[in-house]
């Protein structure tokens, strides 16, 4: 719930910043002395009711929507001890982590794959493929349910939400801004909209859009090697770096419908600009930079002790 306020206040900031800096830099004064009769707090408002109310809705219905779509089975009575392991493993993690019982669920997918959604972090959807459990280890299985509860834990979610309504809102903003300026001072449209603006926002749109889903994704592959070391801290990072390894050589398994891969532990994307999970070879070797980090500490808090 703290996440969803800061989404919501964020949301409020980046209005009030704008607003503000349109005023003390005179913009609106400089677009009607060149015949723009635009109103800038107006359309940046209508931007954010659009960019913001669509991350928001999108956050809110994520958990139904991904039943859905990949047919999740919840484990509300476990009907044997794979099941049930699964679930006490799950909420293990959980209590550990600090955060309330996810949901645990099963889809039918080949590919070895796990995810998390939900708009909170106190009621999260933690779900595995028939693939992963196939595939894996327990020990390997359980390093990927951590990396799972500590996205949760993170409130990966609703900040992934949170990043979106922003580019968003600043997308829907410059490119109907772009428009308005072609059509007043390019094609000296004086009423209404032309075609111009039309034409000129919709390119812009898609342009804009293409660099903000490249923001959306580093984000979303920084929140990886985050989750990566949450799930080491749940399940041991020698389990942890096993199941990448494991994913490695289990890539050529079908991959998951794109709407679901940003939420997934990915198997197989190529890393590119892009994508939303880096390369597993990065993920291993940050991995391992971090257990000869901690090596190196511990040798060193020994010697100081002697």
């Amino acid at each position: 719930m703290l996440r969803l306020v800061l989404l919501l206040g964020t949301n409020l900031a980046v209005l009030l910043v704008l607003s503000l800096a349109f005023r003390v830099l005179g913009i609106e004064g400089l677009l009607a002395a060149n015949g723009v009769d635009l109103n800038l707090t107006a359309l940046l408002i209508f931007a954010a009711v659009i960019g913001f109310g669509g991350a928001l809705l999108s956050l809110i219905l994520s958990k139904p929507m991904a039943k859905a779509a990949m047919r999740v089975r919840v484990i509300e009575v476990p009907r044997n001890a794979a099941e049930r392991w699964l679930v006490e493993t799950v909420r293990d993690q959980a209590r550990r982590a600090g955060i309330g019982r996810p949901e645990v669920g099963i889809f039918d997918h080949p590919s070895p794959n796990a995810f998390a959604t939900g708009w909170r972090r106190d009621a999260a959807l933690i779900a595995v493929s028939t693939g992963l459990l196939a595939h894996m280890r327990r020990d390997e299985v359980e390093a990927v349910l951590g990396h799972e509860v500590a996205h949760a834990a993170n409130g990966d979610m609703v900040t992934l939400a949170l990043i979106q309504g922003v580019v968003n809102t600043f997308v829907v903003f410059l490119s109907r801004l772009a428009g308005f300026l072609v059509d007043r001072l390019v094609l000296r449209v004086e009423r209404g909209h032309g075609p111009g603006y039309w034409i000129v926002s919709l390119v812009a749109e898609m342009l804009l859009g293409v660099l903000a889903t490249a923001i959306v994704m580093w984000f979303s592959r920084w929140r990886e090697f985050r989750a990566d070391a949450g799930g080491a801290a749940l399940a041991g990072r020698q389990n942890m770096i096993a199941a990448l390894e494991r994913l490695r050589h289990l890539r050529h398994a079908p991959p998951l419908p794109d709407e679901m891969r940003a939420m997934a532990f990915d198997a197989g994307r190529v890393q590119a600009l892009f994508a939303s999970h880096p390369p597993l070879d990065a993920r291993i070797a940050a991995l391992r930079a971090r257990d000869r980090g901690a090596s190196v500490h511990q040798g060193g808090g020994r010697r100081a002790r002697l």
